[in-house]
């Protein structure tokens, strides 16, 4: 392919990463490299690039370039007036709508990169999400974020005591619960887990068993966001210990389709966790949940009322954790690479000079 001298067009291209860490779940922060994505919000623009660019998901969470554990978060021009930055979300699964552990470290990437200019102590931050707005209090001190804490989306029990027969497995009860994505809430006491660390590829063999054979029977619309794809987590629960008047502990575990087990508890699976404590009278507006995952990485949910979800009772809450940054970089994208599939990419991608 020539350009307009004669010579081969000019196949390089570059991204800028902003790699983080939340409760050990890396997130890889793009903040270059992308061009515009039509689209009137951020759930717009999100729908585009999964059907026009998923090429980049792929490229990024795969080798040679990234692996399947990690997340995206695609920084894009925000639709919503208020709002400082937008953010999509890809991962092994496909493109959550809303992610705590993604949020967290998307507020703190932004904030220590100067995206969004840094303020000391405490900074309200607005974020738009392909779910809508997300409302951030970070705590900064001395150039660095400290805490984020992020205010989840409404989350609500859709489903109680579901059963599906799992091959290997046999009758597995699940609850169904949204609280960003669609959750499937296991008891793990009653498949004789633990949620201890040499227990993960265990967990990760039932969780994809689990999910698969889910997947036909939970719905894939979400009533007022419309289409969310099939079902892609699963959340096992540990014993529920009372820590005092206002708090709980309790072992979890998170499972991403296809074969992953979160480092973290993640932000969604407690919010998830909480929903259905809630619903149950377990838990009331107030009062706290530590989720401590099978690493021992902990995320604290507080629940902070009643809401409604399209006729549902729902309850809000906040996760608050903490994000480490562990890399800067500019990773270069050769699309003549016969290891990168450029049929679904080149179009995203900002064009460099020649």
């Amino acid at each position: 392919m020539l350009n307009n001298h004669g010579g081969f067009k000019h196949r390089m291209r570059s991204i800028g990463l902003v790699d983080m860490q939340s409760g050990g779940d890396v997130s890889r922060i793009i903040t270059s490299g992308v061009g515009h994505l039509p689209g009137g919000s951020v759930l717009e623009k999100m729908r585009y690039i999964q059907e026009h660019g998923d090429g980049l998901r792929r490229l990024l969470l795969s080798e040679p370039y990234g692996d399947p554990y990690m997340s995206l978060d695609l920084i894009v021009e925000p639709a919503h007036p208020k709002a400082q930055a937008g953010y999509i979300i890809m991962e092994a699964m496909g493109y959550p709508l809303y992610s705590g552990s993604n949020t967290i470290c998307t507020a703190a990437a932004v904030l220590q990169s100067g995206i969004v200019p840094m303020e000391e102590g405490e900074q309200s931050l607005l974020l738009e999400s392909p779910a809508g707005l997300a409302h951030v209090t970070a705590f900064n001190q001395n150039g660095r974020t400290h805490s984020v804490t992020t205010r989840c989306e409404p989350a609500y029990v859709a489903a109680r005591n579901e059963v599906v027969d799992v091959p290997r497995y046999g009758k597995v009860r699940y609850d169904l619960v949204w609280s960003g994505a669609y959750f499937a809430l296991v008891d793990a006491t009653e498949h004789g887990f633990q949620l201890v660390a040499d227990e993960m590829p265990a967990l990760a063999a039932f969780g994809h068993a689990l999910v698969t054979a889910a997947r036909p029977q939970v719905t894939q619309e979400h009533p007022e966001l419309g289409a969310v794809g099939p079902l892609p987590f699963a959340h096992f629960m540990g014993p529920v210990d009372t820590v005092n008047e206002k708090g709980f502990r309790s072992r979890s575990a998170t499972y991403v389709h296809p074969g992953v087990i979160c480092r973290s508890p993640t932000g969604t699976g407690t919010s998830a966790r909480m929903a259905l404590m809630y619903e149950t009278g377990e838990i009331k507006d107030g009062q706290w949940l530590e989720t401590v995952s099978p690493r021992g990485a902990s995320f604290v949910g507080k629940v902070l009322g009643a809401d409604t979800v399209a006729g549902h009772r729902a309850m809000n809450s906040d996760i608050t954790g903490k994000a480490w940054t562990l890399a800067r970089s500019e990773i270069v994208v050769d699309l003549d690479d016969p290891l990168v599939d450029a049929s679904d990419l080149e179009d995203v991608l900002d064009t460099e000079p020649d």
